[in-house]
């Protein structure tokens, strides 16, 4: 049992911080310097909740302790931190002012759009978590890994405060299409599987040494916002290149 407590805490790590930011940024009212605050600490709490999600799995593959009741536990973690977390801050950043007001429609309430579009991310990371639970292949995604979506839209309200305010508009075509890739099916690459099979001392010393370079030189936030984004690209870019190769191939044979 104390092999299996070492994976399933760091999940639970996980469901904690994806439960403090939710709390956090119900604290916040507004748009005001004060408050923002919140909203950065609640992303933060995301960030770390993604570092207990990230090592929960190679623990339980050290201490040989993989278990259907871990995988489970994994899911109902990453839904809290990664789908309903990263909703509920985009709500209380953005959506909770868009409303159609009752004298428009001449009902006794608001009817509270907002709320309905903050719904989107948890719904389909609810959806993506069940379908990889059902099948899901060995080598690689399919639709975009709930952590980092959450990731993308934890790093909304730092990046607001280090560079300029993304506008509501931008914001919600962003939050929305996220949203989608995680039920996509866009085929996404297992990082961790290509590392496992082609690690070496060398290798892990150089890939810190550039890290480390680059969080010198930048700042570790936008180093692993790069990271995300790339990541992101690059199951964009290889769905372009295997679509005009179907193209090509349906020119070339006539069909």
């Amino acid at each position: 049992m104390w092999r299996s407590f070492i994976p399933n805490a760091f999940s639970m790590g996980n469901l904690t911080f994806g439960f403090f930011s939710i709390v956090i940024a119900s604290r916040a009212t507004g748009h005001n310097s004060e408050n923002f605050y919140f909203f950065i600490s609640a992303g933060l709490c995301i960030m770390i909740a993604a570092i207990f999600d990230g090592l929960d799995g190679p623990l339980a593959r050290l201490f040989k302790s993989q278990s259907q009741l871990g995988e489970q536990l994994d899911s109902l973690a990453d839904l809290t931190t990664f789908g309903l977390a990263p909703g509920f801050l985009m709500y209380k950043l953005y959506l909770y002012e868009i409303v159609i007001a009752k004298a428009t429609l001449g009902t006794p309430w608001d009817i509270p759009v907002g709320m309905a579009i903050a719904a989107i991310f948890p719904l389909c990371a609810a959806f993506r978590l069940a379908r990889f639970n059902v099948a899901h292949d060995p080598g690689s995604f399919v639709g975009l890994p709930s952590p980092v979506a959450g990731l993308l839209i934890a790093f909304i309200p730092i990046y607001n405060n280090n560079t300029q305010y993304i506008s509501r508009p931008v914001a919600i075509v962003i939050f929305v299409s996220v949203a989608f890739l995680m039920i996509s099916n866009i085929k996404y690459t297992k990082p961790q599987s290509g590392l496992r099979r082609q690690f070496t001392i060398l290798r892990a010393i150089g890939f810190i040494a550039i890290i480390s370079l680059l969080i010198y030189r930048f700042n570790l936030y936008f180093v692993v916002f790069g990271v995300v984004i790339l990541y992101v690209a690059s199951g964009l870019f290889a769905m372009v290149i295997h679509i005009s190769q179907k193209l090509r191939y349906k020119i070339t044979s006539g069909e």
